[in-house]
């Protein structure tokens, strides 16, 4: 029988890899810590002296003097570095001065504050004080539901809940808003664009809550590593905020490698598939009875690696060893899950980013990415997951053939040496706004000259008149009263900008139809049309029937060994040009646009070896999104150029664009795309459209326009750098006929 080898000996061995193209060390370092405050509750020190907690890290110890002298904080330290106490501590110190004191704690997930609450119920019992501490989402029985109401000292929640059954129920919280101390935003990074934009608002409506029962409650955020964590805190709460960044947590030494898959066609400059690359990697460290977190892109990758993993392994260790972990599964799985990675018996787990965020897994030693999850702050925030405290973790990212991982992997100065991305969101979107003033004046009557977040008064106004023109509110002097019979929040959808999500409904079994999910309209289109295929909870469906006028999608349990994807034909219409920038053959500018999208076709690809397998129509109306615009118009053109290769040539810049701009404007890739037109319908000139994917837009495409420079001299780069002989996927994509397109394309970014 082989002997197992261990991580150190795994490492030396990888170190040897031809695939390797960077490694980088981070340096161990040793905790800082500060005695525990004279002022906490003997009982609590007796607590946290059971878990080994004898003195608190710089931060923590900063965060509890920090709010015991009324500030409120944003705590920004690494993954697994004891934010939890950071508010724990304050909390339960204020509860044991005065048993009347509340506290909410607002989670992004039902996962997280689930996970949350047994380790706060666990420290409460070792302190012996009577606190009660409940989590309050749709699973909460409806007997604990009037508990928590009325005797819950700590109330723990999310943005969904509290904006659908809190804050429009308020008369029955008295006993927590007329005591209400402190409001915890744990994973305050998740809190950006459209979600972000309506949390503000939430939290503005629990604000003027708070003001009508006389509290004033601190805030309490904290977050992984962003940007902008003190603005991104300020603007989510409207309130000034004191950041607290110095981390005194120790941290092991971590290898951080670089793997580019070899080249398998050199022409084209293709790879081989990240994902067979990641699944031999990880074989070998589960194999070896090493700890592994794998972290896949999408629901269906996560499915793949796992299936193929089970298959590699399952005579040495068993299927059940490798689990995957992924938003759709049920809470009881969710804590078997984690429960047998802290406890060992889980040896591997395959997860979308739903473990990114803060849910006690243990001590897990090695990290494997395939591909780049997108941002700076998100590829830190799995590493995190390896390496707790004082051992060695590998992180280990595995590139992909697309042109955002290659220009990654091959400017590792450009990942290691950039700050993590800025959280943008936008609380005065219009469409967003209006919905939540709803909601408020259901919650409360609107006194004239009220404010409403940062906005002018004169503008409160102006929407405040335009709902009673609804017959949505009514006035009387100067109040504004809810006149209305249906339950606003009902309506609003904290994920989605527009309204009117489709619902998902499960026929399987004709005696227990239920709804299983919903989505927003634009998504709709291309994952739930007649014939797809949609993921649940590892689970595949077919949808039956799109019901679009009703927005529902019938759907029934198959087990087909493909999946669907859609295309989407878009229109783009120029409303209003608000900037422009006239560069010698080409201009700049940014504004309004309307985007007319329509789903054209699907096709089936196979799940083993990703080929099409067939395809069919998709027969929906044309949608419209109204949002803002950068857009790149070429006014002269080389006149040896063909129409149809020029067409082509924007088809790959644009693609080499869309790859880029997520990581110079700091988004995820999918707030923001990109379209090229031969002849733009304003302009009848060749055009690439950069656009925000949402209605009104989040500044992205603002931030496009201030950078533009930036962003064409790194798209250019990555074409010249690319090894490819004309195009491949990597840059240009390949589609483009004729020599030379390469050298085309770069002359035509050159020239915008």
């Amino acid at each position: 029988m082989l002997r197992k080898k261990n991580l150190s000996e795994l490492v030396q061995q990888l170190r040897s890899n031809e695939n390797v193209i960077n490694w980088h060390e981070v340096e161990p370092i040793e905790a800082k810590t500060n005695p525990i405050p004279e002022s906490v509750d003997a009982r609590i020190k007796a607590a946290l002296a059971k878990r080994g907690i004898l003195q608190l890290y710089s931060h923590q110890h900063t965060a509890f003097e920090t709010i015991r002298k009324g500030e409120n904080v944003v705590a920004v330290t690494p993954t697994a570095s004891g934010k939890t106490l950071c508010y724990n501590l304050p909390v339960l110190q204020t509860i044991a001065e005065d048993d009347a004191s509340r506290a909410l704690y607002l989670f992004p997930t039902k996962a997280l504050a689930q996970d949350q609450k047994s380790d706060l119920n666990e420290i409460i019992e070792e302190m012996g004080i009577d606190i009660k501490s409940f989590t309050y989402d749709g699973d909460t029985s409806p007997a604990i539901r009037q508990i928590v109401k009325n005797v819950g000292h700590i109330v723990i929640t999310n943005p969904d809940m509290l904006h659908s059954a809190i804050l429009p129920h308020h008369t029955k919280w008295v006993s927590l808003f007329s005591n209400l101390k402190y409001i915890v935003i744990d994973e305050l990074h998740t809190y950006r664009g459209v979600f972000g934009s309506h949390v503000a608002n939430v939290i503005r409506r629990l604000q003027r809550i708070c003001k009508f029962y006389g509290s004033n409650p601190l805030f309490i955020c904290t977050s992984a590593t962003i940007a902008n964590p003190r603005e991104l805190a300020e603007q989510l709460t409207g309130k000034p905020m004191r950041l607290i960044d110095d981390n005194g947590a120790p941290r092991g030494r971590k290898h951080f490698v670089f793997y580019n898959p070899p080249i398998v066609n050199k022409p084209l400059n293709l790879r081989k598939s990240a994902t067979v690359e990641v699944n031999q990697l990880a074989r070998e460290f589960l194999a070896n009875k090493v700890q592994t977190i794998v972290f896949a892109r999408s629901r269906v990758r996560v499915e793949l690696i796992l299936s193929h993993l089970q298959e590699l392994v399952k005579n040495e260790l068993g299927t059940k060893s490798i689990r995957g972990y992924r938003g759709g599964y049920l809470p009881n799985q969710r804590r078997e899950i984690e429960r047998g990675l802290r406890n060992g018996d889980i040896l591997g787990v395959v997860s979308t980013n739903a473990l990114e965020l803060g849910v006690d897994i243990g001590q897990l030693q090695v990290c494997i990415m395939s591909g780049y999850p997108g941002s700076v702050a998100s590829t830190w925030q799995q590493a995190g997951r390896a390496g707790r405290r004082h051992g060695e973790a590998l992180v280990v990212m595995v590139a992909s053939n697309t042109p955002i991982d290659q220009y990654v992997v091959q400017n590792p100065e450009y990942f290691f040496e950039r700050s993590p991305e800025s959280a943008r969101i936008n609380p005065e979107n219009l469409l967003i706004l209006v919905d939540h003033m709803r909601c408020a004046a259901y919650e409360l009557p609107f006194k004239k000259g009220e404010e409403f977040g940062p906005m002018e008064i004169v503008d409160i106004l102006d929407i405040l008149e335009y709902l009673v023109e609804e017959r949505v509110l009514t006035q009387a002097g100067d109040t504004f009263y809810w006149a209305n019979q249906s339950f606003p929040a009902n309506d609003v959808s904290l994920r989605s900008a527009a309204q009117e999500n489709v619902v998902i409904i499960d026929q399987s079994d004709v005696a227990n139809v239920k709804i299983i999910g919903e989505m927003d309209r634009f998504s709709a289109m291309t994952l739930l049309h007649d014939e797809a295929i949609y993921l649940h909870e590892g689970v595949q469906f077919q949808v039956e029937k799109l019901d679009w006028e009703h927005k529902k999608a019938y759907v029934r349990e198959v087990d087909v060994e493909y999946y669907t994807d859609a295309n989407l034909a878009v229109k783009l219409k120029v409303l209003s040009i608000d900037r422009t920038v006239a560069r010698g053959t080409t201009s700049i500018n940014q504004g309004d646009a309307a985007v007319n999208v329509m789903a054209t076709m699907f096709k089936k690809i196979r799940l083993s070896s990703f080929e099409n397998i067939g395809y069919g129509p998709i027969k929906l109306p044309e949608e419209e999104l109204h949002t803002s615009a950068t857009w790149i118009e070429v006014k002269e053109v080389d006149p040896t150029i063909q129409t149809k290769t020029l067409e082509q040539l924007l088809m790959g810049i644009s693609n080499v664009i869309r790859h880029i701009v997520p990581i110079h404007v700091m988004c995820d890739r999918n707030d923001i795309h990109v379209v090229s037109q031969i002849r733009a319908e304003h302009s009848q000139l060749p055009t690439i459209f950069i656009y925000d994917h949402y209605p009104g837009g989040i500044g992205l495409a603002e931030d496009v326009f201030k950078r533009f420079d930036e962003i064409k001299s790194a798209a250019i780069n990555l074409v010249r750098r690319c090894p490819c002989e004309d195009g491949c996927p990597s840059c240009i994509g390949t589609e483009i006929e004729g020599i030379g397109a390469k050298k085309q394309s770069i002359q035509l970014m050159e020239a915008l």
